[in-house]
């Protein structure tokens, strides 16, 4: 419904965006198998080709703000959101892990939007309780859940996620601003590589898949995205991004074998549905 409303070239745009987010959640589950790249060497080679593809594609504006222009709590969020997704994927299936993470992040921007504020309608009450308890059913002890470790870190990197992408709404060129967070979270990822050194190991292929992560899907998808969001009302954007943990989940069945439980299924009606139903709400009563 929302795709159709867009233009050709919009449409085009975001289906390319959800598409780049849903392969992150793949291509680092891919690379996480057993004997191919450790957890801490992935976050530092996607960071690092992340900032190499950004920065050549902002070159020409990368020193046109002051030094006093940045945003250390955005590099703190990317810092913390990259770190936590690495090494939740050890033990998450691609799905579900994605599910965690964008429920995570639309639940933090829903607090920030109520702590600046914003009204929201019954309905929208309603569907942020069913959201709410989709992640807690998801989560919860029983037979098909997910590693509570796991779900906990990727948990955290949802909430750092969501508040990066609320530090980016008030940059003023968001491309330049993700460049600048980037190239200033390299060494501190370099610093939990050098901690981590005595497990560290990259194969070729694990290598390849976390560069393919960082330039690709997360340097070049954040492009596409910028271009696209600049089309839409902040209610579409919001709600596109329910997209990417189902792609990310039938993506997991047909690459990587994984199986969709009831559990699962669920827990993603109820997130993704109560979460729908907020932003619906809240663009009717705007």
């Amino acid at each position: 419904m929302i795709l159709r409303s867009m233009s050709v070239g919009t449409a085009a745009l975001t289906s390319v965006a959800m598409l780049a987010f849903a392969a992150n959640s793949l291509l680092c589950r891919l690379a996480l198998e057993p004997g191919l790249i450790d957890p801490a060497s992935f976050a530092s080679l996607r960071i690092a080709s992340g900032a190499l593809t950004l920065a050549l594609i902002a070159l020409p504006r990368l020193g046109t703000q002051s030094r006093g222009g940045n945003d250390y709590v955005a590099v703190a969020m990317l810092i913390i959101y990259v770190a936590c997704f690495s090494y939740a994927y050890v033990s998450l299936a691609a799905g579900t892990g994605a599910l965690i993470l964008f429920g995570a992040v639309q639940v933090t921007m829903f607090v920030a939007a109520l702590r600046a504020g914003a009204g929201f309608p019954p309905p929208a009450w309603i569907g942020l309780t069913f959201a709410m308890l989709g992640l807690v059913c998801l989560v919860a002890p029983g037979l098909a859940a997910p590693d509570p470790g796991g779900a906990a870190l990727m948990g955290i990197a949802g909430v750092a996620w969501g508040v990066y992408s609320l530090r980016g709404r008030i940059a003023r060129d968001a491309l330049l601003a993700t460049a600048r967070s980037f190239i200033y979270a390299l060494p501190a990822v370099a610093i939990v590589s050098l901690a981590t050194l005595g497990q560290a190991h990259a194969s070729p292929r694990g290598m390849a898949l976390a560069i393919a992560s960082g330039s690709i899907t997360s340097g070049l998808g954040y492009v596409v995205w910028f271009a696209a969001v600049k089309r839409l009302a902040a209610t579409a954007a919001a709600t596109v991004q329910l997209a990417v943990p189902l792609i990310a989940a039938f993506g997991g069945v047909a690459l990587l074998g994984e199986d969709i439980t009831p559990r699962l299924l669920i827990s993603s009606a109820a997130i993704l549905g109560g979460i729908w139903l907020v932003l619906a709400k809240r663009a009717r009563s705007a």
